[in-house]
């Protein structure tokens, strides 16, 4: 049990302290300025951790397995970062962007589930969609 809660509790408390962090960006730096920073810090306590987990002989070993997706990540992960920063900037709160997003997010995967793993789409998560709509719109008005 605490295998599936630890990962999950991991995500909770890192997204709370990531949108802290984001509203808490001064307006008047450049966005991509204080990315940098921020990949800066994530590079070097990525690679420490890297270096203490595998062993030192076999990280180029290690490196050698990594594929496109990690590019992508990358990628994508600028453009989440980047996109939360500008959502705050223009006035986006706190309690309201992440949640709207990341209901977004998981109507989108609902269909990227089905579309590219060939996941089942339930009538529970129709029902699940309609009502979080209707809990977007209520969030709105």
């Amino acid at each position: 049990m605490w295998d599936m809660l630890l990962p999950i509790m991991i995500v909770v408390a890192s997204n709370c302290f990531y949108h802290i962090f984001s509203k808490s960006t001064p307006h008047g730096i450049n966005a991509f300025g204080t990315l940098m920073i921020t990949y800066l810090t994530a590079t070097i306590i990525t690679g420490i951790f890297f270096i203490f987990i595998v062993k030192p002989e076999n990280v180029l070993m290690e490196l050698g397995k990594i594929n496109w997706a990690s590019i992508g990540l990358g990628i994508a992960i600028i453009g989440l970062e980047a996109g939360y920063l500008f959502a705050y900037r223009v006035g986006w709160q706190v309690n309201t962007a992440p949640l709207i997003a990341n209901t977004c997010l998981a109507i989108a995967l609902i269909f990227i589930g089905a579309l590219l793993y060939k996941e089942s789409i339930t009538i529970k998560q129709l029902a699940g969609i309609v009502i979080c709509l209707i809990g977007m719109i209520l969030i709105n008005i």
